[in-house]
């Protein structure tokens, strides 16, 4: 022990520590926070720092590598000792800690937490919360299965419609205008290193705010706050009826955290590690790709809502809501706390937890337009066929196929997601049409490491063949120019 002691005393000279975590942990905090509704921060912390650890045990194995990714999580799971309980933890422990930071953002919007002076602390939660769905999504991606390939051109489809920056979001997501090998090393860098530390950084605000600010009060009926008067009358509540937070306050934290850990592991070896499932491959389309459960409403809003009320709900409707959700502090940062006189409060929670279960529930069941079995139902229709030469045929086969008939229609049969191909041959020229083929783009995959290059001219010569009568094919107006004008 005496030892121990002059270890520790010389580590102090130097570090100077003892006397701030002596404070941190003796620090004051009313005495009805000692309850099982403030237990959620600290969970969330707990199951933070357990993706921390099983993250770096995870990255020692995985090559993010489009070539080798599916086999390293193979290897992880069938190779590696104790590799998919890892992969369990770690997947298991995404979806808990999503899940409970959720749970902690309501606690504390009924609670009236983010009303004065906590007005940055409740700002930098809503970054924490963004920051944790980022790291959910960049995770999933990281498993490069045919979830997440089609998960992933969803969201490139989503990013592309933002106007001007767009194309250059995509670019930077992807590492360029299709999904290949730059693309796992971007999400890579994203998951575990960008938004890891952008999380210990706002984490470790977050802390000090409630360090300096103190832990809310019990929210009680008719206790208003006041700008002029609030700290005054906390610190007053906290010499009175205060407790230093360790151990007053902190036992039932470690109890929770234990719990959710415990959870956590009865999951991941009762169900085992996420994926990974087939591996991606875009010429397959006939699958159903589902995210995982915290992005599920949005996918059940992309199945249902028609398509040109898409743009408009995936980009004015966020925006919206976290401007509000940034701004609620700044415009109602005084008056009552305590949720039993704030029935708007509770009225807009329940509102948005049966919307958000509504949308879940149907995700499980929507439909992912189109109907994926158009190609074997549906086939081109004659007048498609007749006239045309060997190597319009030949293409017409390819897009059969393909299945570029799931997507897109020709005379009205066919797929809705992607636009009609009557007057394809109009709208694109010949160059463009090979780039499209090859690089894809918007909700198209790119299916350039699919088609061999007979294939790719034999399907853009059909392609071509796809004009109004009586209508000459789009022409590159430069070569137009070279040759004189003559077509």
């Amino acid at each position: 022990m005496r030892l121990i002691k002059k270890v520790g005393g010389w580590f102090d000279e130097r570090l100077q520590l003892a006397t701030p975590i002596r404070e941190t942990m003796q620090h004051p905090v009313p005495r009805r926070t000692a309850s099982w509704a403030y237990v959620f921060g600290s969970a969330a912390l707990t199951v933070f720092a357990l993706q921390l650890v099983t993250g770096i045990l995870l990255a020692l194995i995985y090559v993010p590598s489009a070539g080798e990714a599916w086999s390293s999580l193979q290897v992880l799971n069938h190779q590696v000792t104790l590799g998919w309980f890892i992969r369990a933890l770690h997947g298991w422990g995404s979806n808990f800690m999503v899940a409970i930071v959720l749970i902690h953002m309501v606690q504390v919007f009924l609670f009236g937490a983010y009303k004065f002076p906590r007005e940055l602390t409740w700002v930098v939660g809503i970054l924490l919360l963004l920051l944790t769905l980022g790291m959910a999504f960049t995770g999933q991606v990281l498993r490069f299965d045919q979830d997440a390939y089609w998960g992933l051109g969803i969201g490139a489809s989503i990013s592309s419609r933002i106007p001007v920056l767009g194309p250059r979001i995509v670019n930077l997501l992807l590492g360029g205008p299709i999904i290949a090998g730059a693309t796992l090393s971007r999400f890579f860098a994203l998951h575990v290193f960008v938004i890891p530390g952008s999380l210990i950084a706002f984490v470790g605000l977050h802390l000090l705010l409630v360090l300096k600010l103190g832990i809310n009060e019990w929210p009680m009926p008719g206790r208003i706050v006041r700008r002029a008067t609030y700290i005054k009358e906390y610190h007053e509540l906290t010499r009175k009826d205060g407790i230093p937070f360790v151990p007053g306050a902190v036992a039932k934290d470690l109890f929770f955290s234990g719990f959710i850990l415990l959870c956590i592991v009865a999951c991941a070896l009762y169900f085992g590690p996420f994926g990974p499932s087939g591996q991606p491959d875009p010429t397959i389309i006939q699958t159903a790709p589902r995210p995982d459960y915290f992005f599920l409403w949005l996918y059940a809003v992309l199945s249902l809502l028609p398509p040109s009320m898409e743009t408009p709900a995936l980009l004015i409707g966020p925006v919206i809501a976290l401007g509000v959700l940034l701004a609620l502090p700044f415009f109602s940062g005084e008056g009552e706390k305590s949720w039993r006189r704030r029935p708007i409060a509770v009225l807009t929670i329940l509102l948005v937890a049966v919307a958000l279960g509504t949308f879940t529930r149907l995700a499980g069941n929507a439909p992912w337009s189109p109907v994926m079995d158009a190609w074997s139902g549906d086939p081109i229709p004659a007048r498609y066929l007749k006239g045309r030469t060997a190597l319009e045929r030949q293409g017409a086969l390819v897009f059969q196929a393909k299945q570029c008939h799931n997507c897109h229609a020709l005379g009205g049969v066919g797929g809705q997601r992607g636009p009609e191909l009557d007057r394809i041959a109009v709208e694109l020229t010949q160059d463009q049409l090979i780039r499209q083929v090859i690089q894809g783009g918007g909700n198209m995959p790119a299916y350039g490491k699919n088609l061999s290059p007979a294939e790719t001219t034999s399907l853009v010569a059909f392609l071509e063949t796809l004009h109004p009568a009586g209508q000459a094919p789009a022409q590159d107006a430069s070569r137009l120019g070279q040759l004189g004008g003559r077509p």
